[in-house]
């Protein structure tokens, strides 16, 4: 039985009351200015002209973006949207697309100056805009910044922004501790790239703690009360900045806000990269695999994988192998999206022991197939720039507050033989 006309438009959502929170849940983060998104969903203005467009996009569900396979893991960040949320934004669309009463309308999400942590307490800046020319290559950017700080601090929400998302692909903040050798050359606030300083100085790069990254479609790190990243007083930044030419000659000035913790925490949260850079990928092959792994020698609990790859990624399935036994558990499998950087954040954090093995597979796809393969008759080894490829599981770790991070990686000392000579 068919409904009368105007039982129909009374039923029909509206924005304001039925569309507007969804937006605000799932699509504001990135569809505002200064983000990702190529247009803003913050007013029915702004967002009527989109309505077909949404309803295409999020019934083949190519938005908002999440590449896990549903059947491996759960995690609390998952953008999927639910089927009502999908049937309300379709039958939306479908009935005209209508405004509905302003006063219905949820408070606006908060925005700072662009940040979606909030206002931070501290922001590292660089001292003065970068130049990107328009075409060639440009190694990775190098800019060390004193914090300044006189005592310890807990780090309990971070965000780095690019200043030029056209240029900068990504951002990495390391932690140079105080009392370091590396980087002595530097000059603070001067970007470098790694020839600019003497080889002996250059291990510091592989030693600094990973504090926060970011890359296309990655989001800020926010973590819960009890939890925070460490900088000793005295430290320096260090910024990783990887700009990449496009055509257009232009400038970047990025920065990294900062949330102190209120106290210090129980747990210590570490950024791990589990990586290979020993590996080949045939030209024009489809499906090439690459497995890497790391084991932890010491208690933590796993809170988020971030998978990493370049333009010929293709999967990646990350596993955990317990001390004690040959079987796997899959965490993750993602088909991977170069365009939407993701990080995964487990539902339930997963406890580590000595011996815990995250195992990962890469899977590449080197052919004519791929539409983004810079060239698929090349070879491809490890490499910075896009166009070479990296296979990479970014972990976050939480442990003990007093433990020494060290002992997350390195192996327990042997015991010394005894005095007649034997092993105890």
């Amino acid at each position: 039985m068919l409904l009368p006309v105007f039982l129909l438009l009374a039923a029909a959502p509206v924005f304001h009351k039925d569309v507007e929170p969804i937006l605000q849940r799932r699509c504001q983060s990135c569809h505002r200015p200064g983000e990702i998104g190529p247009m803003a969903f913050l007013t029915y203005r702004e967002t009527r002209p989109w309505a077909k467009a949404i309803r295409q996009a999020v019934a083949t569900r190519k938005m908002p973006p999440w590449f896990a396979d549903p059947e491996v893991g759960h995690f609390r960040n998952s953008m999927l949207l639910n089927p009502d949320e999908i049937a309300t934004l379709s039958a939306w669309a479908d009935s005209g697309a209508a405004e509905g009463d302003p006063a219905t309308a949820p408070p606006p999400v908060r925005s700072d100056d662009g940040w979606r942590i909030g206002e931070p307490d501290y922001v590292v800046t660089m001292p003065s805009a970068f130049s990107v020319p328009a075409n060639g290559k440009v190694e990775y950017q190098y800019i060390l910044i004193p914090s300044g700080f006189t005592e310890d601090k807990w780090i309990q929400a971070i965000e780095a922004r690019p200043g030029n998302r056209a240029v900068n692909h990504h951002i990495i903040a390391f932690v140079r501790p105080p009392g370091s050798d590396g980087l002595a050359s530097a000059k603070p606030g001067e970007p470098f790239t790694i020839n600019d300083i003497p080889e002996k100085e250059r291990n510091v790069l592989g030693r600094m703690e990973w504090l926060h990254g970011t890359a296309p479609g990655a989001v800020p790190e926010i973590l819960p009360d009890g939890q925070g990243k460490f900088v000793p007083a005295g430290s320096d930044f260090v910024l990783q900045i990887h700009y990449t030419t496009n055509g257009t000659a232009a400038t970047d000035r990025s920065k990294v806000g900062m949330i102190f913790a209120k106290s210090p925490p129980a747990e210590r949260v570490m950024t791990i990269p589990a990586q290979t850079t020993r590996f080949e990928i045939p030209a024009g092959a489809q499906s090439h695999p690459v497995d890497f792994s790391l084991t932890l020698q010491g208690p933590a609990r796993l809170l988020a994988v971030i998978p990493h790859m370049h333009a010929r990624g293709k999967s990646m399935t990350v596993r955990l192998k317990q001390p004690g036994t040959e079987e796997t558990e899959n965490l993750l499998k993602v088909q991977w999206d170069f365009n939407w950087q993701l990080s995964y954040e487990l539902q339930d954090p997963i406890p580590l022991t000595q011996g815990s093995t995250i195992q990962a597979t890469a899977v590449f796809d080197n052919s004519t197939n791929n539409p983004f393969n810079p060239d698929p008759s090349k070879n491809v080894k490890w490499g910075e720039q896009t166009w070479d490829e990296m296979a990479m599981a970014i972990l976050n770790v939480a442990f003990d507050a007093k433990m020494n991070p060290r002992d997350l990686l390195r192996a327990p000392k042997k015991p010394a033989p005894s005095s007649a000579g034997g092993i105890e």
